[in-house]
């Protein structure tokens, strides 16, 4: 096995833990059958089966959006053959972590547009949630059903050099990814049908019937068929693949807003039987674009009247509007007390080291060492408006410096963390790249649940530290061990 050139050559990057090699260069063993199966493929047959996973890709349509200068450019997003392979151990670690992190969050979401006790307490700022865009005063002492705000989670976990994992973001709004971890999987079964089994790797595909299930418990009205749709922004949305694939694999109407109507508090859909009243909406339209009566209204991608259906109960929306108070970034820095605070628990997964830039002591610390920071805005997404500070200009850090100065409270700094590595076939050879991990967690009336998995993505650039997709990155399967 250790005579493959794959493997000769591969070079794990110094002071950065590496999911396949351990500290003494040996291979760890949940990698063992992996590199065993691959060291018996010739780089052809490993050439075929990067160019098949291509053109399947391409013939179904995989792709996402990239916004440059106004213009949609659709992309085949980008997928590496070699999996990142997770232990059944450290899974359970992870799960664990989840399932208490997301049970703070729907905590502090229900008291914050309730009760206000944390706020009251002392444990977050009032400014802060305040001053917060998405913070929607139109969510106060609005009950949800079952008090679930975030029904669908994507948590961003990292690894640092050391091999602990850290929660980088919190998505409670309208995550995206779940489709390519879906459809990686299946890509993956054609391109190794023999070594999942051996693997005994845990599945994924239960996904889309786990969501079905906890969106037909959300049904306000006592009907064993509610009416399920998903609200899509169209075609012209980056994610509209993820859309399509969602409503198609649970067998729910795909719909835009156009083709709802409210009459009487209650949403009803537009058939060629007539209007059907719809009880679920799975939205994936945001917030500021839902009901153009309550928040923008020059949108034409939401329902007029929706919050108002909404607020009487005869409509669930999944997720809830005005959940982005939660991940907001400079609201994250205080999830590890709102654990403390409501499950009297300390917390499993740590947050990385956060700076509050509206803290003049640590604005200061920032702006003095800022070369050894990243600083990102605390409601961008996508790996926009972020700072890299060891691979940023003078003149862009003095820009930078002059926008926190502007408006502080939008801006947070984190230490340059080392993201772990994985191997990657890159032009006939395995080479290290950069990852993270983003779980998806489904919150219904009977639990979480979390699928054994996620959406592995991939820093393809040699060096780079940007998995995002809009940013060049990738994506590749995650393997569970059972």
């Amino acid at each position: 096995m250790q005579e493959s050139g794959y493997f000769n050559k591969y070079n794990p990057i110094n002071g950065v833990w590496d999911e396949m090699f351990g500290s003494d260069s040996s291979i760890r063993n949940h990698y063992c059958n992996v590199i065993g199966y691959l060291s018996k493929e010739s780089p052809d047959d490993l050439n075929k089966k990067e160019e098949l996973a291509k053109r399947l890709f391409m013939s179904q349509g995989i792709t996402f959006t990239v916004y440059n200068s106004g213009e949609g450019i659709e992309k085949i997003f980008p997928f590496d053959i070699i999996p990142r392979i997770i232990t059944g151990e450290e899974w359970a670690f992870v799960e664990k972590g989840i399932k208490q992190r997301l049970t703070a969050l729907n905590l502090f979401l229900k008291d914050v547009y309730h009760n206000q006790f944390i706020i009251k307490d002392g444990i977050v700022p009032i400014a802060i949630i305040y001053s917060c865009p998405h913070f929607l005063r139109e969510m106060y002492q609005l009950q949800v059903p079952y008090d679930i705000y975030v029904h669908i989670a994507g948590i961003d976990l990292i690894r640092d050099n050391e091999g602990t994992f850290y929660v980088l973001e919190d998505n409670l709004r309208t995550p995206s990814g779940v489709s390519y971890m879906l459809e990686n999987r299946e890509i993956t079964k054609r391109l190794f049908p023999d070594l999942l089994p051996q693997c005994n790797v845990r599945s994924v595909t239960e996904y889309p019937s786990i969501l079905y299930k906890n969106l037909m418990a959300l049904s306000p009205r006592p009907t064993s068929n509610p009416t399920i749709v998903l609200l899509s922004p169209g075609i012209y949305n980056s994610a509209y693949f993820e859309h399509t694939t969602l409503a198609r694999l649970m067998g729910v109407e795909l719909v835009e807003g156009r083709d709802l109507v409210v009459d009487n508090h209650k949403v009803y859909m537009k058939t060629t039987n007539g209007l059907q009243q719809v009880d679920v909406i799975y939205r994936r339209v945001d917030d500021e674009f839902l009901d153009p009566l309550v928040f923008n209204p020059s949108s034409v991608l939401g329902v007029a009247g929706i919050m108002g259906a909404y607020r009487k109960g005869n409509v669930a929306i999944v997720n809830a509007p005005g959940n982005g108070v939660a991940d907001d970034k400079a609201i994250y820095i205080y999830v590890p007390e709102m654990i403390r605070y409501y499950l009297n628990e300390e917390p499993i997964l740590k947050n990385v080291p956060t700076y509050q830039l509206r803290n003049q002591d640590e604005k200061e610390y920032v702006f003095e060492n800022i070369n050894k920071l990243v600083v990102k805005k605390t409601n961008e997404s996508g790996g926009y408006g972020m700072l890299m500070g060891h691979a940023a200009s003078e003149k862009e850090i003095e820009e930078y410096k002059t926008q926190i100065l502007k408006a502080p409270r939008n801006f947070i700094a984190q230490p340059t963390i080392s993201l772990s590595a994985a191997p990657c076939y890159i032009q006939g050879e395995l080479a290290p790249r950069r990852i993270d991990l983003r779980p998806y967690a489904l919150c219904g009336p009977s639990g979480i649940e979390i699928v054994p998995g996620g959406l592995t993505r991939v820093a393809l650039k040699e060096g780079s530290l940007v998995v995002n997709s809009s940013q060049g990155g990738g994506s590749k399967d995650t393997w569970v061990l059972a």
